[in-house]
């Protein structure tokens, strides 16, 4: 048990003989530790001598600086780790009131009742180790969200961020933007040229939230980018890297992605689909379609399991948009959600918009949708175009 260091603060000779005395079983056992000053003035050098004083025993009536200056005195020192109780007369009531609205937290009476007095301290330390724990608690929390603060940056780092990436080439255009909640979490982009003619790109979203979810992240990001660079077809580079996350995943983490490889000459798209949201191409004429599924299932569970590789093609000047389900699901004030046709909508509207513009705008729109809402999940939003 820790030993609480207390100060009282009083003029009478007696009373340092008498606490002595009555809390005997408490000095021996290493309960309490009494500090003794004969006023105000003091009982300021010896608080600001020792910052482990826990509880101060004050009498109001003191030489050179009195109780209630002295009780003013301390509210300058800001320090919420101890409390005064005032030990004063029964005739100086006013003077006790006073007092309270000084800060002081509790009264005892004289003469001294020495079982009200105990009971009084032990009422007073108990609230003080309460704040002493609510202090430790803070601290905590906040050397957390530092850490969380300095993962999401460096889960953003990860990230490709300069845009264009590729200026050299005219063939297509790319752009992504990621807003992530308040925790670090496990939605990413990527995009890696496979040879000179073809682009590969990627949009998924590990489950859960926090750590665990941005170290699967960077897992299966770097596994994904690896595995492209050695298999070209989607379908078959899913498949191996679904075999390689299930020895990394528990029972809860597994991760949706979408795949797809542009041939950057003709505008032809082969992609698989994990178990992701749909992407939508969106066309010269305005119109939005929502891409054809493929056999596919999330990664890192279930092996083996045959995944499938489709196609289409863009014309110049035609898109793809890719997504986290943090932009469907994301939820308003009455608890209503985005959802896929209020997207397709947007997409409609903007379907004119430059890639960059439409990233930024969709985000922006969703971000309004849900208002004063909380964010719950990372909105991640990837867009491609064809130039030609």
């Amino acid at each position: 048990m820790e030993k609480h260091r207390i100060l009282v603060v009083d003029d009478e000779p007696d009373l340092q003989m008498l606490i002595l005395q009555r809390f005997r079983k408490q000095i021996k056992e290493d309960e309490y530790e009494f500090f003794f000053a004969e006023n105000g003035e003091e009982a300021l050098d010896m608080l600001s001598e020792s910052h482990n004083i826990s509880l101060v025993l004050s009498d109001i009536n003191m030489p050179r600086m009195d109780g209630l200056t002295f009780l003013t005195e301390t509210q300058k020192l800001e320090n919420p780790m101890f409390k005064t109780v005032i030990v004063s007369a029964y005739g100086d009531m006013d003077n006790i009131r006073t007092a309270m609205n000084r800060g002081a937290f509790d009264f005892v009476t004289k003469p001294i009742d020495f079982t009200d007095l105990n009971a009084t301290i032990e009422k007073t330390l108990k609230e003080i180790q309460l704040i002493q724990d609510g202090i430790q608690h803070k601290k905590t929390l906040e050397a957390v969200q530092t850490d969380l603060e300095t993962a999401a940056r460096i889960q953003q780092k990860m990230l490709p961020q300069e845009f264009p990436p590729f200026p050299d080439r005219s063939e297509f255009s790319i752009y992504a933007e990621m807003y992530t909640a308040k925790q670090v979490g496990g939605d990413f982009y990527d995009f890696f040229m496979l040879d000179e003619h073809h682009l590969g790109f990627v949009c998924a979203d590990v489950s859960g939230k926090g750590v665990p979810a941005s170290l699967y992240m960077a897992v299966s990001r770097t596994t994904i980018k690896a595995i492209a660079s050695q298999i070209q077809d989607p379908a078959l580079c899913l498949s191996t890297v679904n075999t390689m996350l299930i020895p990394e995943s528990d029972l809860t983490t597994f991760v949706t992605a979408f795949y797809g490889v542009m041939d950057v000459r003709t505008g032809k798209v082969q992609y698989c689909n994990g178990g992701h949201n749909l992407p939508y191409i969106v066309r010269n004429d305005g119109t939005v379609e929502e891409v054809e599924t493929t056999e596919g299932i999330l990664l890192g569970k279930i092996e083996p399991f045959n995944f499938e590789t489709k196609e289409f093609t863009l014309e110049p000047g035609e898109k793809i948009l890719l997504f986290t389900d943090g932009v469907t699901e994301a939820t308003a004030v009455d608890g209503s959600m985005y959802e896929e046709p209020r997207l397709e909508a947007f997409l409609e509207k903007h379907s004119k918009d430059n890639i960059n513009k439409l990233v930024r705008s969709l985000i922006v729109d969703v971000l309004k949708f849900m208002g004063k809402a909380d964010q719950s999940d990372d909105i991640t939003v990837l867009a491609v175009g064809y130039n030609g």
